[in-house]
């Protein structure tokens, strides 16, 4: 059977076998009217009043917006929250690019995720995570390290986040506070927020809110300095807005996981020998680093000794940018990798996601349909394949008549979990 399934822009159709089971969230159609949407959020916000009434002309305002390896649909949020907030000059505002660790963007990209009237009109900026003289020491986390946000951000009189809300395959969702954690943190904090033990805590996982390090480590320093207004979505597999979650931070994020959580998880009776997965297509795939989300949700369904082939384009490659493919040179195996991440003296950011990746590939085989050439592939551990049908019959050889095959045609938009596995139903 022939299934659609998100790849790049474009998308990707491959040829199944026909018992294959389908795995995706409930595809919501999209919000009748975005601006009246966002209207109503923004004029009746959960847990505070109306936001225009929050703000003094005379205020100063921060936007935080996710980068652009996210879908979030900051060309319709950012600008409405302009037009909402009309009243504030627009010297006035500053937008800060939530980068974590990742690259900056460009003036090119800044265009594509914001519209041109706002790059030539607002101030905006790339967080900066290692360099101290933008950033603010707000004190000690419980959690052993020093807390260093965006100092624009910090400075701010009204401080405002957005961002999307989807399953999350260490913080239980995206969206909310880790707009600000790790979005314009600190390397310090952020290496601290991703360390081993950490991202290994059994608790720090897909859908799971309760008792999850990452939310309480995230949430925590939110507290520290805390935004005055979320404006959060979710979305659909077009990615167009499902709903939207406004107001104060806790209790809208809160509210949008509920929501985000009951159209998301599939339950499955057990796992299969085989999890062809994608990772959102764009912008989520733009690399191979990126794509360890799409391996994570389909090993939550497949068995040990199987099979993961993932379809993530790697338009931006591994990246060049950041750790991740440097980490692949200290080790020759997955296990001796983890051995190393778990070692207390070993650190280097981007570790995290070679971490998730190493425990997946310890449990099962993953295959990689890309751009990425088959040596960029092999040199991180993986196996390239550039035919998913014959893959799937070399598989078939291997595994028997009676394989069994799963499909996340929308790869971490999903969380699939066995019922008698599951943390969280």
């Amino acid at each position: 059977m022939k299934t659609d399934i998100l790849y790049g822009k474009e998308g990707l159709t491959v040829d199944l076998p026909d018992n294959s089971f389908i795995i995706e969230p409930t595809n919501l159609p999209k919000v009748e009217d975005e601006q009246k949407a966002l209207l109503d959020a923004a004029r009746n916000p959960i847990g505070m009043g109306a936001l225009r009434d929050q703000v003094k002309a005379t205020d100063t305002v921060a936007i935080v917006i996710s980068d652009i390896t996210r879908p979030t649909p900051n060309h319709i949020l950012v600008p409405f929250l302009i037009k909402e907030l009309e009243h504030i000059p627009h010297e006035n505002f500053v937008i800060i690019n939530g980068t974590g660790t990742h690259r900056d963007q460009t003036r090119g990209e800044f265009i594509e995720m914001l519209g041109e009237w706002v790059v030539d009109n607002i101030r905006i900026i790339n967080n900066q995570c290692h360099n101290k003289e933008t950033l603010v020491n707000l004190g000690k986390s419980k959690f052993g390290c020093d807390v260093y946000l965006n100092k624009d951000y910090v400075e701010a009189d009204f401080r405002i986040v957005t961002g999307f809300i989807e399953p999350h395959f260490f913080a239980g969702f995206s969206g909310g506070p880790k707009g600000i954690m790790p979005g314009i943190a600190g390397i310090e904090t952020i290496l601290t927020f991703h360390n081993a033990r950490m991202i290994g805590d059994p608790l720090s996982t897909w859908g799971n809110m309760v008792d999850n390090p990452l939310q309480e480590m995230t949430r925590e320093i939110n507290r520290m300095c805390k935004p005055d207004f979320m404006l959060n979505v979710t979305l659909n597999r077009e990615k167009e807005i499902t709903n939207v979650f406004a107001g104060e931070l806790y209790e809208a994020h809160d509210k949008g996981c509920a929501f985000a959580k009951e159209h998301a998880m599939f339950r499955c009776e057990e796992r299969f020998d085989v999890v062809v997965t994608s990772n959102s297509g764009y912008p989520l795939d733009q690399n191979l680093y990126q794509a360890v989300k799409g391996m994570s949700a389909a090993h939550k369904i497949v068995k040990e000794g199987g099979s993961i082939i993932i379809a993530a384009e790697c338009s931006d490659g591994l990246p060049d940018h950041g750790n991740y493919a440097k980490i692949f040179d200290f080790a020759d195996t997955p296990q001796e990798l983890l051995d190393l991440i778990n070692d207390p003296e070993f650190e280097m950011f981007d570790q995290w996601q070679v971490q998730k990746q190493a425990v997946i590939q310890v449990w099962a085989n993953v295959y990689v349909y890309s751009k990425l050439t088959d040596e960029q592939v092999k040199a991180s551990m993986l196996k390239p394949t550039r035919d998913i049908e014959q893959t799937l019959k070399d598989l078939k050889a291997k595994y028997g008549p009676d394989m069994t095959v799963a499909v996340l045609p929308l790869g971490p938009l999903t969380i699939p979990y066995v019922e008698e596995e599951a943390i969280v139903k």
